[in-house]
């Protein structure tokens, strides 16, 4: 007898120190476990030798899945196996990863599309004087692999220094089990600006691309959490730095008609994950249809408890 069991789960786990005991956290949340029978096991029937192949196919099941993940803490995963069982002999088992990308666009959630501007400032003290302050805007919150994010800057340094405006694209990876929560940042990129010189006013602007190989946002699990900041800040000599952070959710690569990611535009719109050649894996898009209605806007996925600036140090 042959069956297939198609697989998709998420686990987290991670190991704190409780006094001189440690513990460990884990969390397991199952998406789905699909078993078929490929060939019915009859008394007579024999297989001539060589090689014989029986195709099949799956279908993955249409409700809203997160996109593939694995890191140190935590993963979801796809996997398919097969399984050869036989009369008075070890079973035989193959198994195989894939990767499965989550088919949001920003045409399927509104606020994906919604700009985001503030505005920070900072007076100066001891080895400097006057204020600087920054007003700074992006014109989207929902970006795509590859592409590029038009930060605008209003800088004005009424200070006695020059200050250089940096920017920097970090992750935020969250991980949930018995009642704890485990976070961490990882850096994707930092640029660094031209430097404003003292009592000066200026309009800046940046275009930031996203690497191709990102990882997507992961916001439709619940033990695990992909999220992405974009830091802009000034950079002040002897002083804590003003700075401003905007939520971004990056999505898949845009397709073409034949399903080919398309070349990554940089000004458009002036960790091993989906989207990424994850060990073994196949990749696959899910089906559009099978995505359900549109997730809840960013706000709403408020999970984790607000992130203390001491958490969030990069």
């Amino acid at each position: 007898m042959v069956n297939t069991v198609l697989t998709g789960k998420a686990e987290v786990r991670w190991v704190e120190l409780d006094g001189k005991k440690s513990k460990t956290y884990y969390a397991k949340e199952k998406y789905f476990s699909i078993k078929q029978v490929i060939i019915e096991e009859s008394k007579g029937s024999v297989n001539n030798k060589g090689c014989h192949v029986y195709p099949f196919t799956f279908q993955i099941p249409a409700q809203d899945l997160p996109s593939s993940f694995q890191d140190t803490y935590g993963k979801i995963v796809y996997t398919l196996e097969a399984n050869l069982s036989r009369p008075k002999r070890a079973d035989s088992k193959a198994k195989a990863q894939f990767t499965l990308r989550h088919n949001e666009n920003l045409n399927s959630n509104p606020s994906l599309m919604s700009g985001q501007q503030d505005i920070t400032e900072k007076k100066l003290k001891l080895f400097s004087s006057g204020t600087v302050s920054m007003d700074a805007n992006i014109e989207r919150t929902g970006f795509h692999q590859g592409e590029g994010i038009k930060v605008v800057a209003t800088i004005y340094n009424k200070s006695s220094r020059d200050i250089k405006p940096k920017y920097l694209l970090y992750m935020k990876s969250s991980y949930f089990a018995k009642g704890k929560w485990r976070l961490d940042s990882k850096k994707i990129l930092k640029e660094v600006g031209d430097p404003i010189p003292p009592s000066a006013d200026q309009t800046v602007t940046r275009v930031i691309t996203i690497p191709p190989d990102t990882c997507v946002s992961i916001l439709n699990c619940n033990i695990l959490k992909v999220e992405y900041r974009m830091k802009v800040y000034l950079d002040v000599k002897y002083a804590s730095d003003p700075e401003i952070r905007f939520p971004i959710v990056i999505l898949s690569a845009l397709q073409g008609p034949d399903g080919e990611h398309l070349p990554a535009d940089p000004t458009y719109g002036s960790g091993t994950c989906a989207g990424s050649d994850m060990p073994g894996g196949t990749n696959y898009l899910q089906n559009p249809a099978a995505s359900g209605p549109p997730p809840p806007t960013y706000e709403t996925y408020g999970m984790h408890p607000p992130l203390k600036d001491s958490t969030e140090k990069l």
